[in-house]
């Protein structure tokens, strides 16, 4: 039950997620501003910043069909490149200055090729993203984040030091330690925040200027203190799996009486559950260090789904949860093959579970709330 009226730091951060371009992003080009959009959470968005440009994370707010795209990808390729690439034929992405994509799965790496050939995007950049985290491929994604520094200094005309990467390095880290502790505060029997309200928080986090964006956690973290809180729901959920970004579909979930208090998604915890390691000498190890091995991984690291398993089991315990919603995006072979896993596991370690099938655009709410209902039923007779 909410009690008070919510920080405006949230309204912020929801407005950020609601559209492509937000109003931080207009009155940054406004002041002449550069942007570097990127498709996936394996960017070192650090990289960005300490260049003095505007990392942007790719999404597809807003659109409506994919009318445009699909001469180019199939009914059965991922939902999410397919509206993204949509948008950007109608000239949607047309405020970007730069885009670096990675092979993190073939519809991704499909998108890249008909990004090139189709749109003008003047610096356009794909990596190499190694599936293993050994340190033969820490070191070869160092090589590929070299490869990327001199190119962006020589096309953007801008200085990337080793000194600007690791004071990009601890502004975000300073930011992920904000988010964790709005984390923290979810364990409690009354969270500040839903499910819905964190994820716009996280979302934000990928379409907002670094600094002002970590002004606006501290102002959020001090507006929680005097603002009320959630209770009166009928059980305590985490999400899991890959792409979601849209906060809507967690209001969907929540609205039949859940609460949503962790997750383990790209858009959420997966992003900053853990600090770039700082000690580290050289920046660009560091950062290649977190990206491939520290943080935690996601399904296209195949010989780590123990990890992911433990993740799963160890947010379960520490966030008292009831029952685990895994979401995944139709046609993705990753989270697929993740969810067939999960599934014989849970059901094997006692944890309840949920699998929701989405396209990207939100059209089955309905459904949705069908299947949750049924759901949180099954966690009150379990409890009962």
């Amino acid at each position: 039950m909410q009690t008070t009226a919510r920080p405006a730091a949230l309204r912020v951060f929801s407005d950020a997620c609601q559209t492509m371009v937000n109003p931080e992003v207009r009155h940054w080009k406004g002041q002449g501003g550069r942007v570097v959009g990127y498709f996936c959470s394996a960017m070192p968005v650090e990289m960005v910043t300490a260049a003095g440009l505007l990392p942007f994370r790719a999404r597809a707010a807003g659109s409506a069909g994919t009318e445009l795209s699909d001469a180019c990808f199939g009914s059965i390729n991922c939902s999410f490149p397919r509206h993204a690439l949509d948008l950007a034929l109608r000239g949607e992405y047309d405020f970007l200055d730069g885009l670096v994509l990675f092979n993190s799965c073939d519809h991704i790496r499909r998108l890249y090729d008909h990004w090139i050939r189709r749109l003008g995007t003047p610096f356009v950049r794909i990596l190499s993203l190694p599936r293993k985290d050994e340190p033969a491929q820490v070191e070869w994604f160092r090589g590929e984040l070299s490869l990327l520094r001199e190119q962006m200094q020589e096309h953007f005309r801008v200085g990337m030091t080793d000194d600007r990467l690791r004071e990009a390095i601890a502004l975000h880290n300073a930011s992920r330690r904000r988010q964790r502790d709005l984390y923290q505060r979810r364990k409690g029997i009354r969270p500040p925040v839903t499910g819905a309200e964190m994820l716009a928080v996280t979302v934000a986090g990928t379409a907002l200027p670094p600094q002002r964006y970590h002004q606006l956690l501290d102002g959020l973290l001090m507006d929680l203190d005097q603002s009320g809180a959630h209770s009166g729901r009928r059980a305590r959920l985490m999400v899991a799996g890959g792409e979601l970004d849209n906060p809507e579909y967690l209001e969907v979930i929540e609205s039949q009486g859940g609460l949503v208090v962790t997750d383990a998604l790209c858009f959420g915890s997966r992003l900053m559950w853990r600090d770039v390691d700082q000690a580290i000498d050289d920046p660009l190890t560091a950062l290649a260090r977190y990206y491939v091995a520290d943080r935690p991984p996601c399904a296209r690291m195949y010989t780590r789904y123990g990890e992911r398993l433990e993740y799963i089991q160890s947010m379960v315990r520490e966030f008292a949860v009831d029952g685990v919603v895994f979401v995944r995006l139709a046609f993705c072979e990753l989270w697929g093959f993740e969810q067939y896993s999960l599934t014989a596991d849970l059901r094997r370690l006692g944890i309840p579970l949920l699998c929701l099938d989405r396209e990207y655009s939100q059209t089955n709410a309905g459904q949705v709330r069908t299947r949750v209902q049924a759901f949180l039923e099954e966690l009150g007779d379990r409890h009962g």
